[in-house]
């Protein structure tokens, strides 16, 4: 979803009449190991490098802060919002790329079918509707899981994914990840519900049996050619739902604000952004690179395409772009009303760490290798070995 942007690189080579060289372009897991066995080794020699405001702080040694490189005219044209979250202990170690969060996209030909819709009447005595809470979207999901060819709700089954869906859901149900101590704190009814309600989509084949060994790409594509009546995503994918040639559901879907849960909504929430490493060799040149990558353009370009920006003078372009009762207009005004609701990870310099062993924990028992009580109970065995 974030490829659009490198092809200004090519436009940014004509102008300074140097090449930029792309070393590597991963998804945040495999860039967050690769980054930290180069630097770890010492072999790192990058000049600029992609993080996110949760992975940061695991990288802060082998990251330059920016505040005495940046002046205040520069870093005014950022919501704040999104400076804070590239902020470690109140330094500041990257530019905003954007501010991601998801929204509930379905397929609006089959709720809005009556076939459909007097089914889910004689079997549930409810209307059906765009689900406004989870026990709705599992009611929904259930109804329309018809693998292979249709399945009601495509997620995420391991890495950042998974552990999102886990974040979000133990939030919506009252609970808290770690205690101010920075210790585990989702043993507890809360977490039971969000687990279970994971593994539960999963036995009952309301998700594809491949969901273990999907991540975002996997499940934008299951929904993309139909397979699924639901999914969540970020922002930045819009494009490749709304485009014919990229979408077999382009016109047949819609969005709506993120589901709810028993005490509210909470949705899980980082941002991108682009940082200088303590192995930069040419630190003007990484400065100005930075600049381009993040500038007015730049934004307006991953803007156009559905990223939600970081600086509010494009946020009111694209909205001033979009014609009023469109559904990108729509979009704009969900994701104003999604932001309230943003849950951002704890900072936290051993996160990577943290993340994978949630999701691990939680993929095992989705595929039922262990009971939601094991697996919680293994994630903050293995985490309290991480933090201790």
């Amino acid at each position: 979803m974030y490829d659009p942007l490198y092809a200004r690189l090519s436009e940014y080579e004509r102008m300074i009449g140097q090449r930029v060289e792309v070393a590597a372009t991963l998804p945040h897991p495999e860039l967050n190991t690769r980054i930290a066995g180069e630097f770890g080794n010492g072999t790192a020699r990058y000049d600029l490098i992609s993080t996110h405001s949760k992975y940061a702080p695991s990288q802060r040694q082998w990251l330059l802060p920016l505040d005495d490189l940046l002046d205040a005219e520069e870093l005014a044209v950022f919501h704040p919002r999104t400076l804070d979250l590239a902020r470690i202990n109140g330094a500041l170690y990257g530019l905003p790329r954007n501010l991601d969060l998801k929204l509930l996209y379905y397929r609006k030909d089959f709720i809005e079918d009556a076939r459909e819709r007097e089914r889910y009447r004689t079997r549930t005595g409810r209307e059906l509707r765009v689900p406004q809470t989870w026990d709705e979207l599992h009611a929904v999901a259930t109804h329309f899981a018809r693998g292979p060819d249709l399945y009601g709700f495509a997620f995420p089954g391991r890495e950042s994914g998974l552990f999102g869906h886990f974040f979000e859901l133990q939030a919506m149900a009252g609970g808290r990840l770690l205690s101010e101590s920075m210790q585990p704190a989702f043993e507890d009814d809360a977490g039971r519900w969000a687990l279970g309600l994971l593994v539960d989509l999963y036995r009952r084949g309301a998700a594809p049996a491949e969901t273990p060994d999907w991540h975002y790409d996997e499940v934008a594509a299951c929904f993309r050619e139909g397979r699924a009546a639901m999914t969540t995503d970020w922002p930045g994918g819009f494009y490749t739902y709304a485009e014919p040639s990229q979408s077999q559901v382009s016109g047949t879907f819609d969005l709506a604000l993120y589901p709810s849960g028993p005490r509210g909504r909470h949705i899980y929430a980082g941002s991108h952004t682009f940082a200088i490493p303590v192995t930069v060799s040419d630190r003007a040149a990484a400065l100005d690179l930075l600049r381009f990558l993040t500038d007015h353009d730049s934004q307006l370009l991953e803007a156009r395409q559905g990223s939600l920006p970081a600086r509010p003078s494009v946020l009111a372009q694209v909205k001033a772009e979009s014609p009023a009762g469109s559904l990108q207009a729509r979009r704009w005004a969900l994701l104003d009303e999604s932001s309230h609701a943003a849950h951002f990870p704890p900072a936290h310099a051993r996160w990577p760490a943290i993340e994978e062993a949630i999701w691990q924990s939680a993929r095992a028992a989705i595929t039922g290798e262990m009971s939601v009580e094991a697996s919680l109970a293994e994630m903050a065995s293995r985490i309290r070995q991480v933090i201790s």
